[in-house]
């Protein structure tokens, strides 16, 4: 704590009761703009919405009581047919329409051994994310260390990987995916190329940053014993910046797998497709168990990515108060 003057007679001294009143007079101004901001952003967002609801041509506003009516309706006959959708088993209900045809789409590898048709879609969901993180991951390491500074400096090369970077994570995934289904037609490679495209821009910004903030003392000894550009990189960079890496690559195969399933829901296959069909068609025990599946693989690769994380990092970087033991 800052050392207080006082005066020979015991109290504050001119000089410290000005500053402190200045200190005051700086927070009251600063509580004061912090208020006309708060109430200018309220004024914005209410005018916002406000336009939203008026370009809107269903009237949100209006229509949003109905939103409840629309949930209350939209359920299964029972809670067994989402579990009968899930797995392909015959309902009681069956009358002929799509709505109760649970076994038609089977995916069969022998005349009795099948595979749940929501499930193989979400194994091709899930292949599609791997696969594009895969190709993005490793593409944007080897971009990553030529757009860091401390590496390669402040030149064209930096310049231009950067640039590549921006181009490429500046759109979303599902616009990208919108563009190539018009040259590589609809299905899952569009949806790869898409996806990891995206990655490429995305996860090459995580890595340089990562790089651009490791010690540079191996590398300075590594140059002064004559190393190469690429050996100051492997033995200087590498083993400092890899559990990063790894834990943004885990991070990215996440939100991946959540992109690929709003991808396939606009032609790119998988889950999305079936998940888009279901609901337009309200088939509800269908719709609730492809988000049940979604939610169940969401959570497993969470948790294995957080498995794989101690693994790589040891369980001493998870325990409270033992970070810097």
């Amino acid at each position: 704590m800052a050392h207080i003057a006082h005066d020979p007679a015991g109290g504050i001294s001119d000089a410290t009761r000005t500053v402190y009143g200045h200190y005051r007079q700086q927070i009251r101004t600063r509580r004061v703009y912090s208020i006309i901001a708060l109430v200018v952003f309220a004024i914005v967002l209410a005018l916002s919405l406000n336009f939203a609801n008026a370009a809107n041509s269903g009237k949100f506003f209006d229509r949003l009581p109905y939103l409840f009516d629309f949930l209350r309706s939209f359920v299964p006959n029972d809670p067994l047919e989402i579990f009968r959708a899930m797995f392909d088993q015959p309902s009681p209900y069956a009358d002929g329409s799509m709505k109760y045809d649970f076994t038609s789409q089977r995916m069969y590898f022998t005349d009795t051994l099948y595979v749940p048709h929501f499930i193989y879609e979400l194994m091709v969901t899930v292949n599609i994310a791997i696969v594009s993180t895969i190709i993005g991951g490793g593409l944007a390491f080897c971009l990553c260390f030529f757009a860091a500074t401390n590496l390669v400096g402040a030149g064209a090369v930096r310049f231009v990987v950067r640039r590549i970077m921006e181009i490429l994570r500046a759109f979303p995934e599902i616009v990208i995916a919108g563009l190539l289904t018009a040259i590589l037609s609809i299905g899952p490679i569009a949806a790869i190329f898409a996806v990891s495209l995206h990655t490429i821009g995305a996860l090459g910004k995580l890595f340089f940053e990562v790089v651009e903030n490791a010690d540079m003392k191996p590398d300075e000894g590594l140059r002064a014993v004559g190393a190469t550009w690429l050996e100051r990189v492997r033995f200087g960079m590498l083993p400092q910046v890899l559990p990063n890496f790894v834990s943004y690559t885990l991070l990215r195969t996440e939100i991946n797998v959540r992109a690929s399933t709003i991808i396939g829901a606009v032609g790119g296959g998988g889950i999305g497709e079936a998940f888009r069909l279901s609901i337009g068609n309200n088939h509800a025990a269908k719709t609730y168990a492809i988000i049940i599946l979604l939610l169940v693989t969401i959570i497993a690769v969470d948790q294995f990515s957080g498995w794989l994380r101690r693994r790589l990092v040891g369980n001493q970087a998870f325990e409270f108060g033992r970070g810097a033991a």
